[in-house]
């Protein structure tokens, strides 16, 4: 398995952070949408650093349209030599309308159209095809040389698609060069759901399985000692409450009978209660949804639970020193 870090979120310490993976021997760093930008971070990373590849785990996708999405892949991609992928995810409906403003379509039928739009924008740019792209909810018609990139040298960059459900699955499969597979999920979930329907999108495309990576990262519970751990098994229960309050992940919970949680989460949500939510998560959903093991166990454990389908994961163990850690990434890499 390839293996993922997670640049500092304070910029100015993305250039020692960039430099601290890529010496740690992580074949990737990336940046979320969360409180910053997801970009600006990256463009640093790409600065102070040589050989490891950079992504955005997740940009919101319908927060931008994609031609602002294809200059901004483009410029990372070529001022990192190649080195750039644009994960993209599409968040909910109220972020979307309520949070940054932007139009609400359904949601797996317009992230196709998003990403094929930016296929076609690249082609543009990179093969001199025509821009001639209508669709129900991008249309893109006009590119002028002035408007033109020239410092093509490395091409589009890769793009990878965050997906919970069954529908925006299958569109990672039939567009996508990855799928990352959301930390709320498990191996039932993955095995019965997730894989049938990304085949479905691979099949849609003629393409195969070695035409799409899969990225996953589970929950970590772990730690040096029994209060570290207890503090990691309650920040879990936590994060898990959270995505299981969310209407549209109730599948996953579905799927081992715990669907009737949803709406109790969603309803303690809407009322601000939200440090109380991590108390209805069980042990059983803790151990489902995330991987417990004390350090010198854990990468052991993170490959027999997934190591058989997943192509990359994440490796920041903040709780082991640096030469562990190092020693777990290449037990990962093994």
């Amino acid at each position: 398995m390839k293996v993922s870090g997670h640049l500092h979120p304070d910029m100015h310490k993305v250039p020692e952070s960039v430099k601290t993976l890529e010496e740690m021997g992580f074949d990737s760093a990336g940046s979320a949408e969360m409180s910053h930008d997801p970009f600006f971070p990256l463009l640093l990373a790409a600065e102070h650093s040589a050989k490891i590849e950079l992504h955005t785990g997740i940009a919101v996708a319908f927060a931008r349209t994609p031609m602002i999405l294809a200059n901004l892949g483009h410029d990372l991609n070529a001022y990192s030599k190649g080195r750039f992928t644009l994960g993209l995810g599409s968040q909910i409906r109220a972020h979307i309308t309520k949070r940054f403003s932007m139009p609400w379509g359904a949601p797996a039928a317009q992230m196709r159209e998003l990403i094929l739009a930016l296929h076609a924008i690249w082609d543009n740019w990179y093969a001199a095809k025509p821009l001639e792209f209508a669709g129900k909810y991008y249309t893109h018609t006009l590119m002028t040389p002035a408007f033109t990139p020239t410092d093509i040298e490395y091409g589009r960059p890769k793009v990878t698609l965050a997906a919970v459900g069954p529908k925006m699955t299958e569109v990672a499969g039939e567009v996508a060069d990855g799928l990352i597979v959301h930390p709320f999920s498990n191996m039932k979930y993955i095995r019965e759901v997730t894989l049938p329907a990304l085949q479905r999108g691979l099949a849609k495309a003629g393409r195969s399985r070695d035409d799409i990576e899969i990225i996953y990262s589970a929950f970590i519970i772990s730690g040096p000692d029994e209060e570290a751990m207890e503090k990691s098994r309650n920040d879990a229960k936590n994060r898990i409450s959270f995505y299981a309050s969310t209407p549209a992940y109730k599948g996953v919970l579905d799927i081992h009978g715990w669907g009737d949680l949803q709406p109790e989460l969603n309803a303690m949500s809407k009322q601000g209660r939200w440090a109380e939510m991590g108390n209805l998560i069980t042990d059983e959903m803790v151990n489902t949804f995330g991987i417990v093991a004390e350090p010198h166990a854990l990468v052991a454990e993170m490959k027999r639970r997934f190591g058989d389908i997943i192509d990359r994961t994440s490796g920041s163990f903040p709780f082991v020193d640096k030469d562990t850690q190092r020693a777990m990434i290449a037990e990962l890499h093994a």
